[in-house]
């Protein structure tokens, strides 16, 4: 039996066979019978596609999954998607281009033409259409009616003039937003970042605008004027702000330390409960791991490109002299598993009350962590707070 056949004999609604490829690297037991539909057009590949029940492919038009593991009730519209992962009801439109170290998590979702790569979206959180949004982390809200929003016409600028990567901003965190109680992000449409930037949770930036620094302050309107127009002389790789630059690195990768920890200790169990669970948290856990090795390789090619031997003297500051005399050990301090060691007694506590508070819900994930106690939500983000600020501790303690 050939495998549109052995789909369709195990439930899986396929109205036109001869339109939709199943590769043959895909494993027939990875996709669920229970009310999978697959449209015309379809294109399923890779060893690792995982589709779990009640997921939608293709509504819209076309749609590649490649090496891709959905949970429960994913639907992609149609596109392109390759090496992500999508969380239970998360949703993409037409035109989307998904590409290596995405997560969606749960009902997470973008509307037409929306791009990501390296992108880690957070429970709820909404892209509009026409929008660009590689190299960052976005969190905030408490459920799908309050959610953290981008509108149409966005990007993250997320590559340099002196072609270096080092930009992955953070748009709220994940100590506070794993946790969902915290004030939605919104970031008007026809605008963008210049990252790296980090944003406070509550932010609102004005439709329209460029934004290029942080405001790690929550709860502030950001109106943006535009710059004054002025012609000088361009000098490669300057990094007048480089304490910014490097601190904004630290905390990206602090971050994903703290979700690969949260994936690890909190969100196993909630995975091992559902179908196909075990593949789902591996993705995870291996998507994380990638992002962390994206980030360091940045930032060691970004420590690497300050040497001052070609730029002017006045820019050859000490800071920067110290940051590229000492890369080595400074990327060795940001591997350093005495990160994932710090807060433990935090973590105990959290973990214990989670499962408390896990058997008065319905036991989903969403639900468990909505209904926690404020008191224990601030429990569980004082542990990954600590491993956020050991890992810049460790690489600025190379300078002191």
């Amino acid at each position: 039996m050939d495998k549109i056949s052995a789909l369709r004999a195990k439930g899986v609604t396929i109205s036109n066979p001869e339109s939709v490829e199943i590769g043959e690297q895909v494993e027939v037991n990875q996709i669920s019978g229970n009310g999978v539909t697959l449209h015309p057009g379809c294109r399923i590949r890779g060893r690792s596609t995982v589709i779990s029940s009640g997921c939608n492919l293709g509504v819209e038009g076309p749609v590649t999954v490649d090496e891709c593991q959905l949970g429960k009730s994913v639907s992609l519209k149609a596109g392109f998607f390759q090496g992500a992962l999508f969380l239970e009801g998360a949703n993409m439109g037409s035109g989307a281009h998904v590409r290596q170290g995405t997560i969606l998590e749960e009902e997470a979702n973008g509307a037409h033409t929306v791009g990501l790569k390296q992108t880690i979206l957070l429970p709820f959180v909404t892209l509009g259409s026409l929008i660009n949004f590689c190299d960052c982390l976005m969190a905030g809200g408490t459920s799908r009616k309050d959610h953290s929003e981008v509108g149409s016409s966005y990007i993250h600028f997320n590559f340099t003039p002196d072609a270096h990567k080092a930009t992955a901003s953070l748009i709220g965190d994940v100590p506070r937003g794993v946790m969902m109680n915290q004030p939605r992000i919104f970031l008007g449409g026809q605008g963008g970042l210049v990252g790296p930037v980090r944003l406070g949770f509550g932010t609102v930036i004005g439709a329209g605008a460029i934004y290029r620094k942080d405001c790690l302050e929550d709860g502030k309107l950001i109106l943006v004027e535009p710059p004054k127009q002025k012609k000088i002389d361009y000098v490669p790789n300057l990094y007048p702000g480089i304490e910014r630059l490097f601190e904004n690195n630290l905390q990206y990768i602090g971050n994903l330390y703290a979700l690969e920890q949260w994936y690890s200790h909190v969100r196993r169990p909630f995975f091992l409960g559902d179908e196909f669970g075990e593949q789902l948290l591996d993705s995870g856990l291996s998507k994380l791991k990638s992002a962390l090795a994206e980030r360091k390789k940045r930032l060691a090619a970004l420590l690497k490109n300050l040497d001052t031997t070609s730029v002017p003297e006045r820019f050859a500051t000490q800071i920067r002299k110290d940051l590229f005399a000492k890369r080595d050990e400074i990327m060795e301090k940001v591997s350093s598993g005495q990160i994932l060691e710090v807060g433990t007694d935090s973590r105990d506590a959290f973990l214990e009350g989670l499962e408390q508070t896990r058997s008065q819900t319905d036991g989903s994930y969403v639900a468990t962590i909505q209904a926690l106690e404020k008191d224990q939500a601030s429990t569980g983000t004082d542990w990954l707070q600590k491993i956020v600020d050991e890992t810049s501790r460790q690489a600025w303690s190379v300078l002191n």
